[in-house]
């Protein structure tokens, strides 16, 4: 039995023990805690200033700038006269002189048709290129059957290319001879080609619900090939005469007004109720309450308030004027 209690006695003073070492363990850490230490990750970066928080801000200068609206499509490079040549007589064909990407001139034959029949015996008809140019189309096999509805190959100016594009109606207001495009080959990735809209078709097609328009690349180059597949980004509707500023300046409320935040000379900021403008990719027309050259917050402004203390991260303060602010203070 004594050694039973002996046993109990230990126990309970080992439970002693630990229970005073974790009091001591959780006071120590309360009194690191109070006298100061690392920021919690996260949220805006802020420090201390005269007992006000000062909020990290980056800012832009408002000005007046050209935003102009584009429609991303894709298209076909084509040649500007592309002619199908059609045989004059039916029958097989016996002969072909081309092969695709060959050089013609206007008259050459390039194929000869058997107009025979079983039993019948006649001269080969020749095939004429209508028009001088490359063959831009595999011609046909020898020994396939064709009408004269049947087209032999296809006959293009590969030196003067175009791309045919498709829209959308609901761009179809925008549209008109002279914009211009930026064209993409991916073949050419990174590289630039300058276009300009030629034609522009006079109807909507019923079933796509798109209008045609016809592209003429602004210069000739080799590296250009019909048949290739392009990337079109066409510039449509310039909007100029008005303040812009970056899109994540401008802070919507709920019922579809907007504001932003003004840097003001004392590192403070103004709440600034705003009218708004078109808006193309990540910058955005202030149409009214804003000046030029004012300088508006684009990054921080959710945790700010009328009135707020910033430190503007994109104007950051000579070090002799900080210096002499804090002597000052």
């Amino acid at each position: 039995m004594e050694n039973k209690q002996k046993k109990s006695l230990i126990i309970i003073g080992i439970v002693l023990v630990l229970l005073a070492a974790a009091l001591v363990a959780i006071n120590i850490s309360k009194k690191v805690g109070a006298s100061g230490g690392a920021m919690p990750s996260g949220g805006p970066r802020m420090g201390r200033a005269g007992g006000n928080t000062v909020f990290t801000v980056r800012s832009v200068e408002a000005k007046k700038a050209v935003l102009t609206d584009y429609v991303i499509t894709n298209g076909e490079v084509e040649s500007q006269t592309a002619v199908e040549v059609f045989p004059s007589m039916s029958g097989k064909i016996a002969q072909i002189n081309v092969m695709l990407g060959s050089h013609v001139n206007r008259g050459d034959v390039i194929a000869k048709v058997d107009p025979s029949e079983p039993g019948t015996k006649y001269a080969l008809s020749p095939v004429e290129a209508p028009i001088s140019g490359s063959i831009v189309s595999s011609p046909l096999k020898i020994g396939t059957t064709v009408t004269t509805n049947s087209a032999v190959t296809m006959i293009g100016d590969i030196d003067n290319l175009q791309i045919s594009c498709s829209i959308p109606e609901r761009y179809v207001a925008e549209l008109k001879t002279g914009l211009k495009a930026e064209v993409s080959l991916e073949a050419y990735p990174g590289i630039v080609f300058s276009a300009t809209v030629s034609r522009v078709s006079p109807v909507v097609d019923s079933s796509t619900r798109t209008k045609e328009i016809i592209l003429n690349f602004d210069k000739k180059d080799s590296r250009i090939n019909a048949g290739m597949f392009a990337k079109v980004k066409l510039y449509t509707t310039r909007y100029s005469g008005q303040l812009v500023v970056p899109s994540d300046a401008v802070v919507l409320n709920d019922d579809g007004s907007a504001y932003l935040f003004v840097v003001n000379d004392n590192d403070t900021v103004s709440r600034r109720e705003v009218k708004t403008g078109k808006s193309v990719d990540s910058m955005i027309q202030i149409t009214d309450n804003l000046m030029a050259d004012e300088k508006v917050v684009y990054e921080g402004m959710l945790s700010l308030s009328e009135g707020a203390k910033v430190n503007d991260l994109s104007n950051p303060k000579p070090a002799a004027e900080a210096e002499s602010k804090k002597e000052a203070e």
